[in-house]
């Protein structure tokens, strides 16, 4: 009788096993959350503007304003080498920067730093991390309200130029302030 009872449950346990497997099955689960690399805080093209108008056009208010932030403020600082100091030229364009930034409060800014190929991916990763924030550290002690200044590194993941002469690796030692609107969760 035991036998049958332990036997019985089991197969009852088994019909609920199958049951739930072709309940998910047929009700199937949403798309899984794409991941992303390392202290990367928005998925890739966002900073772009991929939203399309009803006409199917991209609409082109963001890129306006991204390309007048650019044109007006610069939007990349470089480095040296391995390091994470501010030249001259970057404190010039961070400060010009900051006026734009200030003038339109309804954006906040994503600061990605970038390494070029020399070292491990860790190292580059580390390195991308100081040179983002050496930048955010200038922008909020100079006049941006920090909560709207965010950091992300990249390393060497997001090259602009892949080569192996100097000119090229410098282009690479940068860090990018994209802009995002302020409804924008990050």
């Amino acid at each position: 009788m035991r036998l049958c009872g332990g036997f019985g449950r089991a197969l009852s346990l088994l019909g609920a096993l199958l049951l739930a497997s072709t309940l998910s099955a047929c009700f199937g689960q949403g798309p899984q959350p794409k991941e992303y690399e390392l202290g990367s805080a928005i998925p890739d093209g966002a900073d772009d503007l991929g939203a399309m108008n009803q006409t199917g056009q991209a609409a082109t208010v963001k890129e306006t304003t991204s390309g007048a932030f650019a044109a007006k403020a610069g939007a990349l600082v470089y480095f040296q080498g391995e390091s994470a100091a501010l030249s001259p030229d970057a404190k010039a364009t961070l400060r010009k920067q900051i006026r734009w930034l200030n003038q339109h409060p309804d954006y906040r800014v994503i600061v990605e730093g970038h390494a070029d190929e020399w070292g491990t991916r860790q190292h580059n990763l580390s390195l991308g991390a100081k040179r983002a924030v050496a930048v955010k550290s200038f922008l909020a002690r100079n006049g941006l309200r920090r909560g709207r200044i965010q950091t992300v590194s990249y390393g060497k993941e997001r090259p602009v130029a892949d080569c192996s002469a100097l000119w090229c690796r410098e282009q690479n030692r940068r860090a990018r302030t994209v802009l995002h609107p302020s409804s924008l969760n990050l």
